[in-house]
């Protein structure tokens, strides 16, 4: 596998405009907390996250199923609204933001990758990674896309669509996806979930080393210890609560 640098990739928008390389918390929460009605009363989700991560961070949010992991990273992202507190991203209160704010927030710093690939079936694996780059009108979109393909291994996919892909060539595209544009924070949720253990080892090592050229800061959700332990710094959840941190 070719191990050519990312550093010809042009992002469209840099860390550095907005200052995230300077910011010591590049997300912070305050009181955060989410319920939601059922038939059988109030169902609290989160109660009173306060966190602090730091730019170039990479930390593993850990819990059991229903601890509230996704949730949380659904609301760091922007995705998802809190029931109360805050959230900033690089210094900008996003729970002040209304959908249209939020959305440009994400499109401008922020990549994810998810346990089911989320690609789309229509288009090639070429076409899934350049289109975040066409959204922002990046005029390089294909020879970016072409490059951390091959950066990945999948040069020789490239007009596949992902029903021609196996699961581990799935999740490699969608690697490339989330950071062909250089995000400032990478989501992951169980990125590895859904694949045999060496090919986990595989996407794990991959991310890792992206995430390192890029100095991303890396936020994954997971139950893979071995992925969880080559994080800096885990965050454990438990019925909503921080128990570790």
């Amino acid at each position: 596998m070719k191990t050519q640098s990312l550093n010809n990739i042009r992002r469209p928008h840099s860390r550095q405009a907005y200052g995230i390389d300077t910011i010591p918390g590049v997300i912070v929460t305050e009181n955060l907390s989410k319920s939601v009605a059922t038939s059988d009363g109030i169902l609290h989700i989160l109660s009173s996250i306060d966190l602090i991560i730091k730019s170039g961070e990479s930390i593993a949010i850990v819990g059991e199923s229903g601890s509230g992991k996704s949730t949380l990273i659904s609301l760091l992202a922007g995705l998802d609204a809190p029931t109360s507190g805050t959230i900033s991203l690089n210094g900008k209160l996003l729970t002040a933001m209304d959908e249209d704010g939020r959305a440009a927030i994400r499109n401008e710093l922020i990549g994810f990758v998810f346990q089911s690939f989320q690609l789309l079936p229509g288009l090639t694996a070429l076409e899934n990674v350049m289109l975040p780059l066409e959204l922002s009108g990046d005029k390089n979109a294909k020879a970016s896309a072409t490059l951390l393909l091959d950066r990945v291994g999948l040069s020789h996919r490239l007009s596949h669509t992902p029903q021609k892909l196996s699961g581990g060539e799935q999740q490699r595209v969608a690697l490339a996806r989330a950071f062909v544009t250089k995000p400032a924070i990478l989501f992951a949720d169980e990125p590895t979930g859904n694949l045999d253990s060496k090919t986990g080892a595989h996407i794990i090592d991959l991310l890792f080393e992206l995430n390192l050229e890029n100095k991303t800061t890396l936020i994954l959700v997971t139950h893979d210890q071995v992925l969880a332990a080559r994080c800096q710094r885990t965050i454990k959840l438990d019925s909503g609560h921080i128990v570790a941190n």
